[in-house]
């Protein structure tokens, strides 16, 4: 009699996918315990990691930063392979930039705006009671703020408390970008004290993120991972299953078939969200109506990164740009007689706009929510000339201020900015990704992110057991968002596989 080898099928070749793959290969004694392959439905592997470069320097498209080199097992692979160190200049190389210029729309004195920015976060900060939304929560301590000090005079058609209001929203902005909540009021506050992030400084990966993705693929044999296989559907048997067959069945885009034992599904949130939406369900039969409620709940947006190259009159024949600051900027509310009609509006929410590194002649933005997504539509001509618009409205106040050393712009006298080439990022209509990365939303909570991780069918089934189980960012409840999160649930999955047949031999 030959005995059928379990079949495990991995659904996306990201961080969750290949280290779940890595660690079920590895794990083989022989290299022949599973029958074991990736599905990838797009044309590369990694996910919403992918390193590329623009302006002679390495820069990411997707994730960016290890958040916290104690303890973490990113950092670990990339000390490991020696990927921390590169003669190519890279994204960050010089961690975050400090001695920021902040500029409120249309010119204020500069201790004015240095002044109210360290008001404004200290109410960002420091805020007073608990409240629904991370969002609510930190308006209440602005407002309670307010409500303790006088308004004051106007300066260049600027309040004071419409100053702080400018500037307690770059604040906000940059949070949007961190959680990829559009809007904090969106923001679970109780499960956002949950997340946690590994101690030490945060760094970015001198010869890219792709290679942390590498290295995990490299000990995968030759065609265990196929690229362009989209999966339509997932056919599963909940309640009960024949004989002898494999009891769950793969369709593709391109109408083949494969069946499996176990399919660990790595999607992002964003897509089971989208096949929910539209009804088009990615599993039959449907998921149990608890997961599809986890999956409506839970939130998921849309981050995206804007790089822009960047030339002077001075430096255009040369590969740096000396004198580009790190730029906040405080803009007018969105109904003020007083906003400059020239900035468009999708990137009136947009915290800052900054070199990658310092004299780099790359520059960045990073913009969150529904202007992330209007950002995909635009066309490069259109980018190029609102941004350099916004910019130089900007730079050329005729007051020019900063809270950090005020000579820093006026090097700009007699220069012109030259942008001349973008690259953007499409996160939110990737039809393989339909966004970024998740958060936990008002009317969600851990438990949701618990719910979605659970494997299927559910204890108490007649069915064979672990035939679908879920890996990705989105199913870490305390590390969601992450590249370690997505990476610790590619393992947490392969080793529940793992212990189920390490149990299966010993009850035998």
């Amino acid at each position: 009699m030959v005995v059928k080898k379990p079949r495990i099928v991995i659904i996306g070749a990201g961080m969750a996918g290949l280290t779940a793959a890595n660690k079920l290969y590895t794990a083989q004694k022989d290299g022949e315990a599973f029958e074991l392959c990736v599905f990838e439905g797009g044309s590369r592997i990694g996910g919403r990691i992918n390193t590329s470069e623009f302006g002679g320097d390495r820069i990411e498209m997707g994730a960016t930063w290890i958040h916290g080199i104690g303890n973490s097992p990113v950092y670990k692979i990339a000390q490991e392979i020696d990927a921390l160190q590169s003669e190519q200049p890279w994204e960050c190389m010089d961690g975050f930039l400090d001695d920021p210029v902040t500029i409120a729309e249309g010119g204020l004195e500069g201790k004015n705006v240095e002044c109210q920015e360290n008001v404004a976060a200290k109410a960002f900060l420091d805020c007073g009671s608990e409240r629904p939304s991370l969002g609510c929560f930190l308006r209440n301590g602005l407002e309670a703020y307010w409500d303790s000090v006088k308004n004051g005079e106007e300066d260049g058609g600027w309040s004071r408390k419409l100053l702080e209001e400018a500037i307690f929203a770059m604040h906000e902005n940059t949070q949007r970008t961190y959680t990829s909540a559009g809007d904090l009021m969106n923001l679970d506050y109780t499960a956002e004290s949950e997340y946690r992030m590994f101690p030490g400084e945060e760094i970015t990966i001198a010869k890219g993120y792709m290679s942390i993705i590498e290295s995990i693929a490299s000990v995968l044999p030759d065609g265990l991972i196929q690229l362009g296989r989209k999966v339509e559907k997932i056919e599963w048997q909940p309640s009960s299953c024949h004989g002898t067959t494999r009891p769950v069945k793969l369709q593709f885009s391109d109408g083949t078939t494969f069946s499996a034992d176990h399919v660990i599904v790595t999607v992002s949130l964003g897509v089971l969200k989208a096949r929910i939406r539209d009804e088009s369900s990615l599993f039959s039969p449907p998921l149990p109506s608890s997961k599809n409620q986890a999956i409506s709940k839970l939130g998921y947006g849309v981050v995206n990164k804007l790089f822009l190259q960047v030339s002077t009159t001075h430096d255009e024949e040369t590969s740096e740009l000396s004198k580009f600051p790190f730029l906040q900027m405080a803009f007018h509310q969105s109904d003020s007689k007083l906003k400059n009609p020239e900035i468009p509006w999708w990137l009136r929410r947009t915290a800052y706009i900054s070199p990658i590194y310092k004299k780099s002649s790359v520059v960045l933005a990073w913009l969150a929510g529904k202007e992330a997504l209007a950002l995909e539509s635009l066309d490069d001509e259109e980018i190029l000339e609102k941004v350099s618009t916004t910019i130089s409205s900007f730079l050329s106040s005729p007051t020019k201020l900063c809270n950090g050393n005020a000579s820093s712009l006026s090097n700009y006298d007699g220069e012109e900015l030259k942008y001349t080439k973008v690259l953007r990022t499409k996160w939110g209509t990737d039809p393989l990704f339909m966004g970024s990365y998740s958060y936990v939303a008002v009317g969600s909570s851990g438990d949701d992110i618990d719910k979605l991780a659970e494997p299927l069918p559910e204890n108490g089934s007649s069915s064979p057991p672990l035939q679908i189980l879920f890996a990705g960012e989105a199913t870490h409840r305390t590390r969601y968002s992450t590249t370690h999160g997505a990476y610790l649930s590619g393992l947490r999955e392969a080793n529940r596989l793992l212990k189920y047949y390490n149990k299966c031999i010993s009850d035998l």
